[in-house]
């Protein structure tokens, strides 16, 4: 793998800056805000953002690179294909709890519901997000769809995890100067810089830093997961190859490994079959 030192580094910074942002949330509702709870207050409301910056921010940002992690590249593509789904239904599912906490604590305020720009972004977004989730379960990981389809629309799959990915890193930024605005008010408004808002600012910081890095990782080419050989291997050992999608029956990396070393001396034991014809046939 190029530049495989580099990759981890980046990996570890993904991951801490992550790990930083979900407690940075967590401080500032417990700290600096009223706290947890489901009671329809503004504890309720807090579930908000730390949902969706545990889930719609960290966990989508790591289901996004998994597939590039070095170490999965001898696992079965649909192993890594069910736990690349399984991090975006967390993911979702988290962002769902959290919009039932938004409209929770507005109705029982009387607080208007969908009237900021954060808000019709965000709908849209978890809307967009949950069709491409089952898009994806459908045409990528069913073995229906043909496989001119999955490769037609594989570019666009990419492409649109990454745009509502980005979309998401905005619309927190969005979400969470908009709480600022409304939450800091005279003698410490938000405008002179009290320490919650330096405090939460610094988690502004960390999550643009963190969508940058995801970013980088899935957008460099040599960094990508080679072209699927344990399907390929296996259909060839079975005589049944016809060069389609990489996906494999297999769920096992140790499995996938050993199907490598058996297709290996296969092809040894064909090279050497041919090295003895060649011979003869110059004798």
């Amino acid at each position: 793998m190029e530049g495989y030192g580099l990759f981890l580094a980046l990996l570890a910074s993904a991951l801490l800056l992550g790990f930083l942002s979900v407690i940075f949330a967590l401080v500032w509702v417990l700290h600096y805000r009223e706290g947890l709870a489901w009671d329809g207050g503004a504890a309720e409301f807090n579930w908000h953002p730390v949902l969706i910056l545990t889930g719609f921010v960290f966990v989508q940002g790591i289901a996004i690179i998994v597939y590039r992690l070095p170490w999965t590249w001898k696992c079965s593509k649909v192993l890594m294909k069910l736990i690349h789904a399984g991090l975006n239904t967390i993911a979702l599912t988290l962002a769902i709890i959290s919009l039932v906490a938004v409209f929770d604590f507005h109705n029982t305020q009387k607080i208007p519901n969908m009237y900021s720009l954060h808000s019709w972004i965000g709908l849209t977004a978890v809307i967009l997000y949950s069709l491409q989730l089952v898009l994806g379960f459908v045409i990528f990981l069913l073995p229906f769809a043909p496989i001119s389809l999955r490769a037609m629309l594989m570019p666009i799959h990419a492409y649109s995890g990454l745009l509502i990915f980005g979309t998401v890193i905005a619309t927190a930024l969005m979400g969470i100067t908009e709480k600022l605005f409304f939450a800091l008010k005279a003698p410490a408004a938000y405008k002179d810089s009290p320490e919650e808002a330096v405090f939460v600012n610094t988690l502004g910081v960390l999550i643009v830093v963190f969508g940058a890095v995801i970013l980088w990782m899935a957008t460099r080419p040599y960094w990508k997961r080679p072209p699927e050989q344990n399907s390929k291997t296996q259909q060839k050992l079975e005589g049944t190859y016809d060069g389609n999608e990489e996906g494999s029956t297999m769920t096992d990396c140790k499995n996938t490994e050993n199907s490598d070393v058996e297709f290996n001396n296969e092809a040894r034991k064909r090279n050497l079959k041919l090295d003895d014809a060649g011979q003869r046939s110059t004798m």
